[in-house]
């Protein structure tokens, strides 16, 4: 047992203590999380999207001349454009801190690669760029244990923060009951059965749908009560359908107040879309709010792309994508109430934030755009359009 000890405590070398110490920061302090990479020798990645530099590489194999460092280059490039492709991430800008880079080596930089040659934990805590990039890592890097000691307490936190991650994780996608979801289902069918049994079709239609007019004279709340009237059966099947698909998800994602408080606002938006190019037409139907839930899971996934990158670039997207281009072919679709609404969505998701990765800031721009948003809208349809 003592000569595992003194083996394990012999590989300790002041290049792997370094390597741990720089994991650990990276990890416990800045939430980066570690990149499997299939046949990356001498190299450790790391990400996280919601940094400056999201990916972090440590080169730990020794590079010897200019030949060598190219090819780290461009496999390097090669890496960063899967990456942005699984996790439908524009700009990636990445930062490769070599630490056995030889010194004759004429460092090259391409666009959005950032390389720092730091050989040992003096020539990293001295470097401007790091400290440029991390102020709080040259302090951070400072420990009281030494060897297996440290080794240890790396290992034990990495593996705490790590346990914690997961739990946050399970937190936000663990299925929930969708029951505000099925009350929207059932006020939409509700209201599509309820006038027909007592024939009153056409007074509800009347009293209660978007009118140019109407909704200008003072009628507002026409806004909302319109998204939860629907023109035949295929229009109320084929908008509950998709309440059903959307609505389970994002509820289940982001809770029932937050969820409520979207198709809300995206039905508003959408309806205020409506007035503005409609004039005086006639507009009915909760395909905007519906609109503004899908909006609302691209933010989301954009917010968690590591698990749903795919998801919203392969199936999300496509789907808004080719909705909108059918109701821009089609006659009978309010589609600028689809426009309204996708927009509404993704902002008010914006304002209210995603759990664990919003920052208040981001927040606080979500709630200022969504109120420039509606207060051009309202400007757009009550004023202007007037």
């Amino acid at each position: 047992m003592d000569q595992d000890v003194i083996i394990d405590e012999a590989m300790l070398d002041n290049k792997n203590l370094l390597v741990m110490k720089i994991i650990h920061y990276l990890i416990v302090e800045r939430n980066y999380n570690p990149i499997v990479l299939q046949g990356a020798e001498n190299e450790i990645w790391l990400e996280n999207l919601d940094e400056d530099y999201k990916i972090v590489r440590i080169v730990t194999g020794k590079i010897i001349n200019d030949e060598q460092f190219k090819f780290d280059i461009f496999k390097t490039n090669r890496i960063v454009k899967k990456i942005k492709k699984k996790t439908f991430t524009f700009n990636i800008k990445t930062l490769s801190i070599f630490l056995d880079l030889d010194k004759s080596i004429e460092i090259e930089e391409p666009k959005n690669i950032k390389c720092v040659n730091a050989r040992d934990e003096k020539e990293i805590k001295d470097n401007n760029v790091i400290e440029k990039i991390f102020p709080d890592m040259k302090d951070k890097l400072k420990y009281t244990e030494e060897g297996m000691q440290l080794f240890l307490k790396i290992t034990s936190d990495i593996s705490e923060h790590s346990a914690k991650d997961s739990e946050k994780v399970e937190k936000v996608f663990k299925p929930k009951y969708p029951i505000i979801t099925y009350i929207l289902i059932f006020l939409n069918v509700f209201f599509y059965v309820f006038p027909i049994i007592y024939n009153k079709q056409n007074y509800v239609l009347s009293q209660f749908c978007i009118f140019g007019d109407y909704v200008r004279s003072g009628e507002y709340y026409r806004l909302l009560t319109a998204t939860f009237l629907h023109a035949n059966i295929i229009h109320l099947l084929c908008n509950m359908y998709a309440l059903y698909i959307f609505g389970s998800q994002l509820e289940s994602f982001v809770g029932k107040v937050k969820f409520i408080l979207i198709y809300l606002f995206s039905a508003l938006t959408g309806s205020l879309m409506s007035l503005i190019f409609l004039k005086n037409g006639v507009s009915i139907g909760a395909s905007g709010a519906i609109f503004g839930l899908a909006g609302a899971l691209i933010y989301f996934g954009l917010h968690y792309r590591v698990y749903l990158g795919n998801v919203v670039k392969t199936n999300l997207i496509p789907i808004i994508i080719l909705n909108l281009s059918l109701g821009f072919m089609m006659n009978g679709v309010d589609n600028w109430a689809h426009i309204g609404g996708l927009i509404g969505g993704l902002l008010i998701n914006m304002a209210l934030g995603v759990k664990y990765k919003s920052k208040t800031s981001e927040r606080v721009n979500g709630i200022i755009i969504s109120i420039i948003f509606v207060a051009f809208l309202i400007f757009m349809g009550f004023i202007y359009s007037k």
